[in-house]
């Protein structure tokens, strides 16, 4: 594994971002995991977090793009903090953002930061895709803004788990909308890294906790 990789799960460890216990995901999965960016809450986090971004979209698109998308609301700051890391390696791309509700006066419209014009090429940034779901809002207003080409979609962890049928939510977009789909990390990278590792004087996954883990993926994993 990647350097970067180990250093981001101390990251969101860090930040409490990743949990582990019992929870409940948006599609109704109990989990004994959760991952959620919302508890990046301070500017040297989000630049810390702009920075891993940057890196994994760097390995998956390289520099030939023009526009980075991040999908109301978590997506918003993470396609400023992740555009400004990209303009700090020398590479400027342009952030956009969408509306929940469409604007009729002053900055009209229902973008947020820059326009995206024809011919522009296009990623789009989330924190994690479960089911697909917000793609599916997301895809048709940015094709609304012209002759657009997407490239693909990063997020922050890859669940590794069944979306809507038997093949992981990003294989099913990447299958679905001929998107090329990434991750910072994997949720096996994390399993695997913190397994009876110590962080901060305490194991953060022992073996109970791993055993509920491969009970979750016997139900949700991809087979």
């Amino acid at each position: 594994m990647e350097n970067y990789k180990k250093e981001f799960i101390d990251f969101m460890i860090e930040c409490e971002v990743l949990k582990f216990g019992d929870f409940v995901t948006k599609s109704g999965r109990k989990t004994p995991f959760f991952v959620n960016t919302g508890f990046y809450r301070t500017g040297s986090q989000l630049s810390r977090l702009g920075k891993y971004y940057a890196k994994a979209i760097r390995g998956a698109f390289g520099d030939d793009f023009d526009v980075l998308f991040g999908p109301a609301y978590k997506g918003i700051p993470l396609s400023v903090a992740t555009s400004m890391a990209l303009s700090d390696e020398g590479v400027d791309v342009k952030y956009c953002s969408n509306r929940k509700e469409v604007k009729d006066h002053g900055d009209t419209g229902i973008l947020l930061g820059s326009p995206i014009k024809d011919k522009d090429r296009v990623v789009i940034i989330e924190d994690v895709t479960t089911a697909g779901t917000s793609i599916e809002e997301t895809l048709p207003i940015i094709k609304a803004q012209g002759d657009v080409n997407v490239l693909g979609l990063v997020v922050s962890v890859d669940r590794c788990e069944r979306g809507k049928g038997e093949k992981s939510a990003l294989v099913e977009i990447s299958e679905k909308y001929g998107l090329k789909t990434t991750a910072i990390v994997t949720m096996n990278e994390v399993v695997e890294y913190l397994y009876n590792r110590e962080i901060n004087g305490k194991v953060i996954i022992d073996d109970k906790l791993k055993a509920a883990i491969d009970d979750y993926y016997k139900i949700y994993g991809v087979k």
